[in-house]
């Protein structure tokens, strides 16, 4: 079976780095930690590995975050995967930093790339891998917050919160989004 693992974010060196652009992060440790590299394709940059049985299609849409749901719909499209076997990786404000949640389907909350993921797609029924940010900003400051690179203090956490992601990925694919939920989501 394949899976689609999307993470999103925004292409250009402007944006690299940037709390927005977590789904990137996440995906590019991903790979790393699996000795694999992506390939610029259409909508964005592809990487494929085996884990056990099961075939992973990793996807940094090269779309902008508005427009992610072309890039998914593509991808599902073309390798025949189901909505029930896509996993996004996204920023969240409403999650403190630091903490990650695997949420097996719900609303986009605001955010621009699921509500446009869940418009092309006509389903919000896709499973998302909720990365908290915290919201440690001013009223009206929302956009300039996520748009904001990590601070130091924040980016030397990072490295066991990528692993933490790699767990929960791998477990999506190989145990299913229940177990996975229900193993990760009670951690502290």
């Amino acid at each position: 079976m394949k899976y689609l693992i999307v993470g999103l974010g925004n292409i250009g060196d402007e944006y690299r780095d940037t709390r927005h652009n977590i789904g990137f992060m996440v995906l590019d440790a991903f790979a790393k930690a699996s000795n694999i590299v992506f390939e610029d394709k259409r909508y964005g940059a592809t990487a494929s590995m085996r884990l056990k049985n099961q075939e992973l299609v990793l996807l940094k849409p090269s779309t902008y975050m508005n427009l992610s749901g072309n890039a998914v719909r593509y991808y599902m499209q073309i390798h025949k995967i189901p909505v029930e076997r896509v996993l996004v990786i996204v920023d969240d404000l409403a999650i403190p930093f630091g903490h990650i949640r695997l949420k097996q389907k719900g609303s986009d909350a605001g955010h621009n790339g699921l509500k446009h993921i869940a418009q092309v797609l006509g389903t919000q029924a896709y499973s998302r891998l909720r990365f908290g940010l915290g919201n440690n900003y001013p009223k009206g400051g929302q956009i300039d917050y996520v748009l904001g690179k990590f601070p130091k203090e924040q980016l030397e956490h990072m490295p066991p919160l990528f692993i933490e992601a790699e767990a929960v990925i791998k477990s999506f694919v190989l145990s299913g989004v229940t177990i996975t939920m229900n193993k990760f989501n009670t951690k502290k």
